[in-house]
């Protein structure tokens, strides 16, 4: 049976017509509070760093398209992911985006990478997290990823991998607290997401143990210190689908600083605990995002 791949030759022209109509917005698709387009989490969707939010990516309101473009790096101790990607926000509505991810393998394969491309949409269904400050109910989203390894054959499928594409679902609700702590805005988010990925997918999906989905948790809090600089904590747990190694989960304790609509900066300690064949891979995650 014969495969059709949607790859990034066909994802990029898209999205960068996305960016370009944003663009054309840009004197005016700024109609949003700060912080409320999120940073860019590393698969590419508004969010925290490592978790996605209900947020639509960009600062457009209703009316208005906004769009970001953003690049990641992340240390670890024996590893170092890079990641490149645009987003587009259409109405405060809907989402699309695109991160390529290139994962360098160290001394586990020394001299080689493997590549990722992650293809994403997000579909706010009901709420506001900002204005409906008298109500219980968060801003909630549905998102799907769909992410395809170019380089399957080098590591993932010697690990025990079973595809070297799948596809994410996930449910964001996200709640920005004004005032909400001795004055200050706080923001709470709980994300359930159905995969089999492993370690994103850069290791594939599926495995020996298991090639099933399963519903894993995902949570971000942040308290805004000031209107520009935020500082929080997130976690992103991890199926375990590959007997070579036990999956851990993510966690990170970050610090965000958006100096305008336009610019936002992240700096994070993050611990991913084992990846591949390493213990306690710790590192600096640092990333860069300008909206339009």
């Amino acid at each position: 049976m014969k495969t059709y791949v949607l790859r990034s030759k066909t994802v990029v022209p898209v999205l960068a017509l996305g960016i370009a109509l944003g663009c054309c917005e840009a004197g005016r698709a700024q109609g949003r509070i700060l912080a409320t387009g999120g940073v860019t989490e590393i698969e590419g969707a508004a969010g925290g760093g490592i978790v996605p939010w209900a947020f639509i990516a960009g600062y457009g309101t209703r009316d208005e398209i906004g769009a970001t473009v953003s690049y990641t790096d992340l240390d670890l101790d024996d590893f170092r992911l890079r990641a490149a990607a645009i987003a587009v926000g259409i109405g405060d509505r809907v989402e699309l985006s695109f991160a390529r991810q290139r994962f360098d393998l160290g001394s586990t394969v020394p001299g080689r990478s493997v590549r990722q491309d992650v293809v994403g949409a997000k579909l706010r269904v009901v709420g506001d997290a900002v204005y409906d400050q008298d109500l219980w109910l968060p801003q909630v989203a549905l998102g799907v990823q769909y992410k395809r390894n170019e380089d399957f054959d080098l590591v993932p499928k010697a690990l025990g991998a079973k595809h070297a594409g799948g596809t994410d679902v996930y449910v964001a609700a996200t709640k920005l607290f004004l005032a909400g702590l001795a004055g200050r805005n706080v923001l709470v988010d709980g994300t359930l997401r159905a995969t089999r990925a492993n370690q994103l997918g850069l290791l594939g999906f599926g495995g020996d143990l298991s090639d099933r989905y399963r519903v894993v948790f995902e949570g971000s809090m942040a308290l805004f210190v000031t209107d520009r600089l935020g500082v929080g904590y997130e976690y992103r747990q991890k199926p375990n689908n590959l007997g070579a190694f036990r999956e851990e989960a993510y966690q990170d304790v970050f610090v965000a600083w958006l100096p305008s609509k336009r610019l936002a900066l992240t700096g994070a300690y993050a611990r991913l605990g084992t990846v591949a064949d390493r213990k306690r891979q710790d590192g600096l995650y640092l990333s860069g995002q300008a909206s339009f």
